[in-house]
């Protein structure tokens, strides 16, 4: 491999968990390094259905180390149940390894993080509520509380009375509405830290002295690109840094220990939530995706947008991450469908643009330039290689080669690990 990093390239929900899961044969550690359980990766195993949200996708590999990384804010209450979970199915969680520097979400988290959405009225930025951005704000201003804190009860103990103080002011002087008792969430967390015990580690020097023996170690993304904290289209953004830049500093692993950087997108483009989206489909096509591609999120359930596959926005993202190459998936969902587009630039008063701008006003304005291509057939099980597939579907991908300026490396055309095909 060795050190490979699989990110999303457009709005999230690309199917990245599939694709680590399949890198993952041949990983000796997967690693995720950015966000919280406000994240899921959906993997469908021998017909089998595996929603995961803080644990990494390699985890269902067995011997393969799973690593939850320093730039993953951690809810330790969702992770116990994630893991028990887990176990009840039978996988075995002896090979997860959890960053003691990692920070942790409290219950005044997750009731801040509601009470700010809803002050925010029609202005809210579609926060799912679960105490990820202001755990992360706690980090940056440096009052955060981390995993390795756990195992000194004394120290935790005065960290949680202090920050409980003041967040109480907070959400009752201002909210109006009850705070919390210091010592229920610290006879709480104490417990979890007494059950995770076993996992938290020294996570940066174990996945060093790996990289510098030559392991094969696997990155994994949660959210994706057009979300990240700087390069997403902000404020409908999450906290961290889920482009690879954030692998660095969620992970502890310096740059020139990576070797390859593949971005995951579907056949065409969805997002959750609010914010500017040139090429969605409002219409019977776009509610048609929708179904074909159960387009409902793993984490909420919320109904995703749908629309054409957008070159722009993943040029972009090809650009920012220094992508080596895209894993196209859903390839099938876009079959029987007649005619297909794609959106390979943007109109706005009269010019024409292959340039993703950072104001979300200009945004708004951009009009999608198509190139109309012929559908292709919904079944794609007899594939195995790229010259299998419909020429119609070739002829596609070629095109958002071309568009996006990189290589198209794997293709998905269903939902099992076998259904795959190899490019490049």
């Amino acid at each position: 491999m060795p050190t490979k990093v699989i990110i999303g390239a457009q709005w999230g929900d690309e199917g990245k968990g599939k694709i680590v899961d399949i890198l993952a044969s041949n990983a000796d550690a997967v690693v995720r390094y950015s966000g919280g359980n406000n994240a899921g990766h959906t993997l469908v195993i021998n017909g089998e259905k595996y929603a995961l949200h803080l644990i990494p996708s390699g985890i269902l590999r067995p011997g393969t180390i799973c690593v939850v990384g320093n730039g993953v804010v951690i809810d330790p209450e969702f992770i116990v149940k994630e893991i028990d979970s887990l176990i009840a199915r039978g996988v075995s969680m002896d090979n997860l390894l959890i960053s003691d520097r990692s920070h942790l979400i409290f219950p005044y988290h997750k009731l801040l993080d509601e009470l700010q959405e809803n002050f925010r009225g029609k202005n809210d930025i579609g926060t799912t509520k679960k105490g990820i951005g202001p755990a992360y704000m706690d980090k940056t201003e440096r009052c955060g509380i981390r995993m390795c804190d756990l195992s000194n009860p004394d120290t935790f103990a005065e960290k949680v009375k202090a920050n409980v103080e003041f967040k109480n002011l907070l959400i009752e002087k201002v909210y109006g509405v009850n705070g919390f008792v210091a010592e229920e969430i610290i006879e709480k967390y104490l417990a979890y830290g007494e059950r995770l015990k076993p996992h938290i580690a020294d996570t940066t020097k174990i996945l060093y002295e790996m990289a510098k023996q030559g392991k094969n170690i696997l990155f994994e993304g949660a959210q994706s690109s057009l979300l990240d904290l700087d390069y997403g289209t902000y404020p409908y953004v999450t906290s961290s840094h889920p482009a690879a830049g954030g692998v660095c500093i969620g992970s502890g692993i310096g740059p020139t220990m990576i070797d390859e950087c593949f971005g995951v997108v579907k056949a065409y483009t969805t997002r959750v939530g609010k914010g500017p989206f040139p090429s969605e489909l409002n219409d019977e096509i776009g509610d048609r995706i929708r179904e074909r591609g159960q387009e409902y999120g793993t984490t909420t359930g919320r109904p995703r947008r749908c629309g054409w596959f957008d070159a722009v926005l993943v040029k972009f993202s090809v650009r920012v991450n220094a992508l080596t190459g895209i894993v196209v998936n859903r390839a099938d969902t876009l079959g029987s469908f007649d005619k297909v587009k794609l959106c390979v630039a943007y109109e706005k008063d009269g010019q024409i643009t292959t340039a993703f701008p950072a104001s979300l006003e200009d945004l708004a304005k951009m009009k999608p330039v198509y190139e109309e291509f012929d559908g292709w057939d919904e079944n794609l099980s007899g594939c195995e290689k790229f010259d299998d597939l419909p020429e119609s579907l070739q002829r596609y991908l070629r095109r958002i080669e071309e568009s996006c300026e990189t290589k198209v490396v794997m293709v998905g055309i269903g939902p099992g690990r076998e259904d795959i095909i190899m490019v490049n």
